[in-house]
């Protein structure tokens, strides 16, 4: 039974600004690969603290880039999590690429360092790490087990806008490719989209030829010097992009807020942060670990244990309060169980929070009263919800 209005699981925030600035391309008459996208690069990396930023149609568009700058290929092997989009491994597979999944912290669901450099063999040609619902992964850790064995790093980035690395860095900005993207639900938006920070401004030339058909870097019309793809963000996208730009300090702190209301109505039903208590309970994010600061993509927790997560969604979605299991292990999806012989219970971390996590309506702007309701209609579901 419903109590009031939907609740979505997301909703971009945008506004006149944003109309404005759109408008002003549609009359410019320039609605591709003119000022905007170079005005919006230049802000995003200003903003991130980075040398340069090349937009791109998606940030699969931009961890696809990002593997063939740094050349892997037929007979490489990428170590990666099993905890992701699906994306930070099919890039992988464009290239010929095999990935090799590692299991994650149990606290925060980035990938675990030891068990990345455990997973390195002798065709290991880099490390892919993944920022996961938008904790920033142990970049330092990794960073040195790839100096050992002279290893590249890509980083996905794409649910990470914002965050703090334990060195007090902004992830995407230690110098490695990185990648974000600007789907409708992230921290910041261009409706579709993507960027890579490139690792020099050589890279920075090849990933702009790339993501426009190969063309020379003098723009020369039909002049092509190398293979490429059609991964342009239109000037209509990148004024999106601008304005939401304007605002990001802001647009993070208000996610920040609404975190902060879930943290605290949901440990008065019985939940507590990652770490901090019974993993077979509901367990809820982690908190912020020394200089690491969490920029919030989605708010997930775990379920207890013994609750059926299906029927659980299903009763919220009765209440209209949008809910989403979050998300499946990459390792067994058929397509992966199929190609390389993976299979269930090779990465328990994992696979746990897998079987798990449910994400909750989360968004800017999201009002203290929609945070009661879902909490309350949470607390409700948990108490019939019992027995898988």
């Amino acid at each position: 039974m419903s109590g009031g209005d939907p609740i979505p699981l997301a909703r971009p925030e945008l506004g006149a600004r944003e109309e404005q600035l759109v408008l002003d391309v549609m009359r410019s008459g320039r609605l591709s690969l003119g000022p905007v996208l170079e005005l919006f690069e230049r802000r995003f990396a200003d903003w991130l603290g980075a040398e340069d930023a090349v937009a791109v149609s998606s940030g699969t568009a931009a961890l696809h880039l990002g593997v063939r700058a740094l050349g892997w290929g037929s007979g490489d092997e990428v170590v990666t999590s099993p905890f992701s989009f699906v994306a930070s491994a099919n890039c992988l597979l464009y290239e010929g690429a095999t990935p090799v999944f590692c299991d994650v912290d149990p606290i925060t669901l980035a990938i675990d360092p030891a068990a990345a450099a455990a997973a390195v063999g002798e065709r290991t040609a880099g490390l892919l790490p993944v920022h996961i619902l938008g904790y920033p992964a142990a970049m330092a850790e990794l960073e040195e087990v790839a100096s050992r064995r002279g290893l590249g790093i890509l980083e996905d980035a794409c649910e990470a806008l914002g965050a703090i690395d334990s060195d007090g860095i902004g992830v995407g900005a230690r110098g490695n490719l990185a990648t974000f993207a600007f789907y409708a639900n992230k921290q910041l938006t261009t409706g579709e989209g993507g960027l890579i920070v490139p690792s020099s401004p050589e890279v920075a030339e090849r990933l702009r030829s790339e993501r426009n058909q190969g063309r020379a870097s003098d723009m020369g019309w039909l002049s092509h010097t190398r293979l490429g793809f059609n991964y342009r963000l239109t000037d209509l996208q990148a004024a999106i992009g601008v304005g939401q730009l304007e605002r990001a300090d802001e647009l993070l702190a208000e996610r920040d807020r609404v975190a902060g209301l879930y943290a605290e109505r949901l440990g008065a039903i019985g939940g507590h942060l990652a770490g901090g208590g019974d993993r077979d309970g509901l367990v809820l994010p982690c908190e912020n670990r020394g200089a690491e600061r969490r920029s919030w993509f989605v708010y997930a927790v775990l379920l207890p244990a013994d609750v059926d997560r299906d029927s659980l969604v299903t009763e919220l979605a009765r209440g209209g309060i949008q809910a989403k299991a979050y998300m499946p292990c990459i390792h067994l999806l058929p397509d992966y169980r199929e190609r390389f012989g993976l299979r269930e219970g090779q990465f328990p971390v994992a696979e746990d929070a897998s079987a798990r996590l449910v994400a909750l309506p989360f968004f800017t702007g999201m009002a203290e009263v929609e945070v009661d309701r879902v909490a309350d209609a949470l607390s409700g579901a948990l108490g019939g919800g019992r027995g898988r």
